[in-house]
């Protein structure tokens, strides 16, 4: 069994929707999905697969063909 440490980090200036708390939230990513959580409260975002795809969804500009 393999402990693998999640690295954190506060994103300065954010304010918590929920609660209002500046300088409260952080980012992490597990398990490839990318999580906002506030310190203060028990507010939790996290980015679904329809967020991604919705993200995916946009228009190409070129595709890069190396010789």
């Amino acid at each position: 069994m393999t402990n693998t440490k999640i690295k954190k980090r506060f994103v300065a200036g954010a304010k918590c929707p929920k609660c209002s708390a500046k300088d409260s939230i952080l980012l992490y990513k597990e398990n490839g999905i990318e999580t906002v959580e506030c310190t203060e409260c028990d507010y939790r975002e996290q980015q679904t697969n329809e967020k991604v795809t919705e993200k995916a969804t946009g228009a190409v500009i070129g595709v890069f063909k190396p010789d």
